[in-house]
Parts: C-alpha cells; sequence; structure tokens
C-alpha cells in the first residue's frame, strides 16, 4: 500500500508557493474526470478501504498522517464511489479526524493549503454548527492569507459561505438526495434546477 507522503505527493504536487498549487492541482481537486477517478482508485482504493477500518489509526500520531487520513476518508471516497451512497459513507470519520486534529492544534502545523483540507469534512457536513465552524476556519485562512494568495483562500470562503446557505436554507444538501434514496421536496427540486446548486 501507498504510505502518507505518497498520498500527500499527489494531492498537493511539489511547488512551495500555495497559490501556485491550487492553480497546478485544480483539475484533480474539483474537475469531474472519470479518468482521474479511475486513477485516484486504482492507486488509493486498498488506502481508503484500509482507512475506514480503522487499519491506518496509527497515522494519527503525525500531523501529516492525520492529514493524509482526512484526504483518503473525505476527499478520495468522492472520486472513487462518484454517484454512488459510499461517496459519503466515510464522512462521519473524517468529520471525527478533523474535529480530534482541530483540538490538539494540528493544523497549525500545515501549510495554509493543506488546511484546506483539513476542514472540508466540516464543510461537507449537513449540521450547521460544523457549517458554522468551517466558515470560521475559512474566514480565518483568508484573513492571514499572504497578498499574492488572498485571491485563493477568499475562493474557498466563498465555496463554504454557499454550503453553510444550502444548509441553513434545507438542513442538507439536495444534491445527494438521489444518491442517497432522499426524496426532494419541491423547494429541493425548484432549486437543483438553479446553476450552482450542486458541488
Amino acid at each position: 500500500m501507498n504510505g502518507i507522503d505518497a498520498i500527500l505527493d499527489y494531492w498537493f504536487g511539489d511547488s512551495d508557493d500555495d497559490a501556485a498549487v491550487a492553480r497546478g492541482q485544480q483539475q484533480l481537486w474539483w474537475a469531474k474526470n472519470t479518468e482521474t477517478d479511475a486513477a485516484i482508485r486504482e492507486q488509493f482504493e486498498p488506502e481508503v478501504i484500509a482507512a475506514g477500518a480503522g487499519e491506518l489509526d496509527h497515522w494519527r500520531s503525525s500531523t501529516p498522517g492525520w492529514l493524509a487520513l482526512i484526504i483518503l476518508c473525505d476527499q478520495f471516497p468522492r472520486n472513487i464511489y462518484r454517484d454512488a451512497p459510499r461517496a459519503f459513507a466515510l464522512d462521519p470519520v473524517a468529520r471525527a479526524l478533523c474535529l480530534e486534529g482541530l483540538a490538539r492544534g494540528m493544523d497549525q502545523q500545515l501549510r495554509p493549503i493543506q488546511r484546506v483540507f483539513c476542514y472540508l469534512p466540516l464543510e461537507h457536513a449537513e449540521d450547521l454548527e460544523h457549517q458554522h465552524r468551517a466558515v470560521a476556519l475559512f474566514q480565518h485562512l483568508a484573513a492571514t492569507a499572504a497578498d499574492t494568495e488572498r485571491d485563493t483562500f477568499d475562493g474557498f470562503l466563498d465555496y463554504a459561505l454557499r454550503h453553510r446557505a444550502i444548509i441553513e436554507r434545507f438542513g442538507r444538501f439536495p444534491h445527494r438526495n438521489a444518491i442517497l434514496g432522499r426524496e426532494s421536496s419541491a423547494e429541493e427540486i425548484a432549486f437543483l434546477r438553479e446553476p450552482g446548486s450542486s458541488f
């Protein structure tokens, strides 16, 4: 299986410039691409399964290991199991890891661009309290960003605000309803017809 460094190198590349990392990795991170999904499945699905089973819990003792576990549980399932319930199955694990690491101050030991992915499990939560905390974390990240990176982190804050607005309105993410077998309300159906309603 791949180790911590292989996961982090794959996800963040090798640039020391956080804005450059965000530009260079944006297709990997955010684009819906079947080839990318297949590549992540081929390279990392065993680690995702192991993380979900608790077999990599010893990674939690180091900050890089903690970050790698969050990526395995929060990000990679969204690629490997896209449009299936398993895409969200490890969200509770990722969220618990996130909260544990925040309580220990582990996020403060990471580069700002890496901290983005520590906070995403809260942004992905269908829970308003977690959404409020995600927004606060991204607000701080944007406020403390270097001038050359401010636009990058303002963008991440904008997405956090948009996620929270949906949870404030519906209490859940309507675009997950069909995947999870949940019935959508008439208001949710109308919302899903709007641009930008899905992430």
